[in-house]
């Protein structure tokens, strides 16, 4: 099994929306990560439409619809709190995958994955409403062993999760302690409960090897604030070989 790469392209439209000359591009830049060797784009529109906007999605969509090399086994991915409209949008445009994430509509970025306990409800909910996409969903979870298992129960296809936490202890005495041990109970609980796992937050150059280390069954790698600053320094095409290579490591 290899883990797959997919580029958020949210800060991307985040630098466009700036200004009102249309660029960086988020379809060029697409393009240009998938030539590069990525295995998928991502995008989280929000109702704000700070980064990410409707003609983004559509426009993505058409790319994904097209016949071009650098599609052909690529996937997009749309996150989203799962809300009427966030529904009617990925049932219009059909992705491969969508991730549902309990964000509130002003939240700054997904930093919490689903209570299944409190708001199992509101995601199956939601669940039943992006079905008709015919998409694979996944839901956003914390590094919780016991959530896996829970989202299995629910009809989930997959569980992302979040790997902030895991981040943020890098290099202090909780990262070995209490971090990376509930990250990789949780890796082992999706395998257990036989549900795809996802993961993504604050990954980058420095510690994805040692993360897909601690969970080898992870399916699905999406990166997009730290991928889009190491290309600034790097460039998109070997930041983008430079993940490839972590991931074929391990």
């Amino acid at each position: 099994m290899t883990t797959k790469l997919s580029v958020n392209l949210n800060k991307v439209a985040l630098l466009r929306n700036q200004r009102d000359n249309g660029y960086p591009c988020v379809v060029t830049t697409a393009r240009r990560v998938l030539r590069a060797g990525a295995h998928g784009i991502t995008i989280h529109p929000r109702p704000d439409q700070r980064h990410i906007r409707l003609g983004d999605v559509d426009d993505l969509a058409a790319l994904f619809a097209s016949d071009l090399p650098e599609i052909i086994g690529a996937e997009f991915n749309i996150e989203g709190y799962p809300s009427e409209d966030f529904a009617a949008l990925v049932n219009r445009v059909r992705p491969h995958q969508v991730t549902l994430v309990p964000d509130a509509p002003g939240a700054r970025t997904s930093e919490e994955g689903w209570d299944f306990d409190s708001r199992g409800e509101e995601l199956a909910h939601g669940l039943a409403l992006v079905r008709p996409s015919g998409a694979r969903i996944a839901a956003f979870i914390n590094p919780d062993p016991a959530a896996p298992s829970k989202a299995r129960r629910l009809g989930l296809d997959r569980v992302e999760v979040y790997t902030g936490l895991y981040a943020m202890a890098w290099g202090t005495p909780a990262f070995d302690t209490t971090a990376a041990p509930h990250l990789a109970a949780t890796a082992a609980a999706a395998e257990a409960a036989g549900i795809g796992m996802n993961a993504g937050h604050d990954l980058n150059l420095v510690n994805l090897g040692d993360f897909l280390h601690r969970a080898p069954n992870c399916l699905e790698v999406s990166i997009g604030h730290a991928i889009t600053a190491e290309a600034l320094d790097l460039g998109w095409d070997e930041t983008v070989r430079r993940y490839l290579d972590i991931i074929n490591a391990a």
